[in-house]
């Protein structure tokens, strides 16, 4: 049996399912440690994407960005 396909590249939006993240905004500007969730509404607010940018880190590092 094959194995399944893998996406290249960060998890974006909703593929985040992590508990909470620390922000960077679309400014480079340091937000703090959120929910996912409400990063990605902050992200969705300004017309843009949330990406993990650091996923080993802890908590992950996401910064909005136009992906």
């Amino acid at each position: 049996m094959p194995a399944p396909p893998t996406r290249d590249g960060p998890r974006v939006n909703e593929e985040i399912r992590i508990p909470q993240v620390r922000l960077i905004d679309q400014d480079g500007e340091m937000i703090g440690v959120m929910t996912a969730r409400e990063a990605v509404q902050r992200a969705f607010s300004v017309g843009l994407d949330l990406v993990e940018i650091s996923p080993n880190a802890d908590p992950p590092v996401c910064k909005i960005l136009d992906f």
